[in-house]
């Protein structure tokens, strides 16, 4: 689903995830035989250095961002002339984050944090990481790194999708997927969409050694574990979370596999029903959703917002934070995005998974999108918005440039799939005229619904997604087992298999962008849902006091002071103590099962008599 791509993209803070700092060295001490520093020097010793490392950062991102937004936005098959110029870019940012003289001096400040200030030490621990992903102890492997990572994003985004021998964008494979009811064609829409994976192979293969090899250099053992570390857990800490995440929403999901199986058995006029969905019946290239199985009456937007046009769409989400007393978006957000399909005929490609840029970590903010008047995109904007403001938000004079980020990756994700699940909730949509006040509409069928976007991403996400690149990644999963271990996944986690056998010619986990140029990371998007219903349930119940399935956060600056109190400080605090603090409790999937459970008594009555198979 398009909402989920904004997450944050690697090289530039896009949407998803945190970056990759930009790097020159600042001044260090050249006397032979330095005095040792009285303890009350620490603190003016890292300012002075932070002062200096901060200001080479950012002209050093910028470039970086900049290259990669030319990359992303303008790419011509064999052309190599983005590629060329983004790594030339990227290289020169690893050579000054990773440089030998700042790891030196910021191990030398941390031995002495406890005579810094806490905003000093989360500076100084954030460069540390950075330098972790471009240290130039091993220059050479960060480069060959850098430049494998543009080749492949050129190559991701440059490949031409054919079905019925015509050329066909990923955004039309998604509506066939979702509108298609032949099976027969649907399996050859779904294995168009995989033809991309084995042009992938080599170039994931190199970059899982250069990734591995790049952070050893820093002491981490691999780089799943390294990503894992930025939420200031270990990798077992961090799989534990995620399988923990699984256990306790399996029973929902259990009963909607089984629902899904039966009714989609119906659809295809199927009579044996299958014990494991084929992942070409499901509405989703990976089955990470299944939303568009329902249709609620009343609540179909896409007629409406046809009418409307796109334009529409990137305009209301705009009001819609600004009702909350967010600011108008500045003017450049619309002279330098990319927010609409290109026109046919065009001679070059964009990356069409939708993001959200901040590319000078001030007032530079972009989208990638490539917005149609529908539902889908409708909920899209909204959430790649949110991206937006969190960037505003935290672009402040508080928050060091070094701290522009979110609480951790997962809070960006969070706000944007929020506002996402507020924005299609039925008070929200009459109050915008969306839908008429006095239309009947089935609650369950409404619940339903959002049960069917948002619960299979969770055994996606933090199953098959996280189980995957921790056995790439941790355990060197051989290179002739890579499809095998993702069906296997799949089964385990989705109860999902193939149409027809897929061995390892295949490489179907690739077809997945994020396994390509966000790497390792993508347990981000399941532990935001888990925020997200948390942070929706204090909304609802304890700002709006409405229920959580039927809210209008629309016009309310309430909930709006409660989102920039938790954007603002952007990640000068430990999220842990962020979400205590805002919601009274731990991280936990309570509020996400008690938001579907009035769905369960439907689910089993539906489900009475079928069998059973996860």
């Amino acid at each position: 689903m398009a909402l989920l791509a904004a997450c944050a993209p690697t090289a530039n803070q896009r949407a998803t995830s945190a970056n990759t700092p930009p790097t020159v060295t600042p001044p260090v001490a050249t006397s032979a035989a330095p005095t040792p520093p009285a303890p009350a020097d620490y603190r003016a010793q890292a300012e002075a250095f932070l002062a200096g490392y901060t200001t080479e950062y950012v002209r050093l991102y910028t470039q970086s961002s900049e290259a990669e937004w030319q990359s992303n936005t303008h790419i011509v098959p064999g052309d190599t002339t983005n590629a060329g110029r983004t790594s030339r870019a990227n290289e020169r940012q690893a050579a000054f984050t990773g440089s030998a003289a700042n790891i030196k001096q910021l191990k030398e400040l941390l031995a002495h944090k406890d005579q810094l200030t806490p905003l000093q030490t989360k500076q100084l621990e954030t460069a540390l990481y950075n330098a972790a992903n471009s240290p130039q102890t091993v220059a050479d492997v960060v480069k060959r790194r850098i430049k494998a990572e543009a080749a492949q994003t050129e190559k991701l985004y440059g490949f031409d999708y054919k079905y019925a021998g015509k050329s066909v964008t990923t955004n039309g494979l998604d509506e066939l997927l979702r509108t298609e009811t032949n099976p027969q064609k649907r399996q050859q829409i779904w294995e168009a969409s995989k033809a991309i994976g084995p042009t992938l192979k080599d170039g994931l293969l190199n970059l899982r050694d250069l990734r591995n090899q790049t952070v050893q250099a820093l002491g981490y053992p691999d780089f799943f574990t390294y990503q894992a570390s930025d939420y200031g857990l270990s990798r077992e800490e961090m799989m534990a979370l995620v399988r923990q995440l699984n256990t306790e929403l399996r029973p929902l999901y259990r009963e909607l596999h089984t629902y899904a199986r039966y009714e989609l058995a119906k659809k295809y006029h199927v009579k044996q029903v299958p014990a494991y969905l084929p992942a070409d019946w499901l509405p989703n290239r990976w089955g990470q959703d299944w939303g568009s199985m329902v249709t609620v009456k009343g609540l179909n937007l896409d007629a409406v917002l046809a009418k409307k046009g796109a334009e529409w769409n990137v305009k209301q989400a705009e009001r819609f934070y600004q009702s909350l007393g967010f600011p108008a978006l500045p003017a450049s957000f619309y002279e330098k995005s990319s927010l609409y399909p290109l026109p046919p005929g065009t001679a070059y490609k964009k990356n069409n998974h939708a993001s959200a840029w901040h590319l000078d970590l001030d007032h530079d903010v972009r989208s990638l999108m490539s917005v149609e008047p529908n539902t889908e995109w409708y909920m899209t904007t909204h959430h790649e918005l949110g991206h937006i403001y969190y960037y505003l938000s935290y672009t402040n004079p508080e928050v060091p440039p070094l701290l522009r980020q979110g609480a951790n990756r997962a809070y960006h994700e969070a706000i944007g799939s929020m506002m996402g699940l507020a924005a299609q909730q039925k008070p929200f949509l009459v109050g915008l005229g969306l839908v008429d006040a006095k239309t009947q509409t089935n609650q369950t069928q409404q619940l339903l619904k959002e049960a069917l976007q948002y619960v299979p991403f969770i055994p996606f996400a933090s199953g098959v997604m996280s189980e995957w690149e921790n056995a790439f990644y941790a355990e060197n999963l051989p290179a002739d087992q890579l499809n095998a271990k993702w069906w296997a996944l799949c089964k385990q986690y989705q109860g999902m298999v193939p149409p027809t056998p897929r061995g390892e010619a295949y490489l179907d986990p690739a077809t997945k962008t994020h396994i390509n140029d966000d790497p390792a990371q993508y347990y981000d998007y399941a532990l935001s849902y888990i925020i997200l219903f948390q942070l929706h349930d204090h909304i609802a119940r304890k700002i709006l006091h409405q229920d959580p399935h039927a809210t209008n956060y629309y016009g309310s600056k309430e909930v709006g002071q409660f989102l920039q109190d938790i954007m603002r400080p952007g990640s000068s605090r430990d999220w842990r103590t962020v979400l205590k603090e805002k919601t009274g409790e731990d991280l936990s999937a309570r509020a996400m099962v008690d938001y579907f459970q009035p769905l369960m008594v439907y689910l089993k009555a539906q489900n009475k008599g079928r069998q059973y198979t996860m």
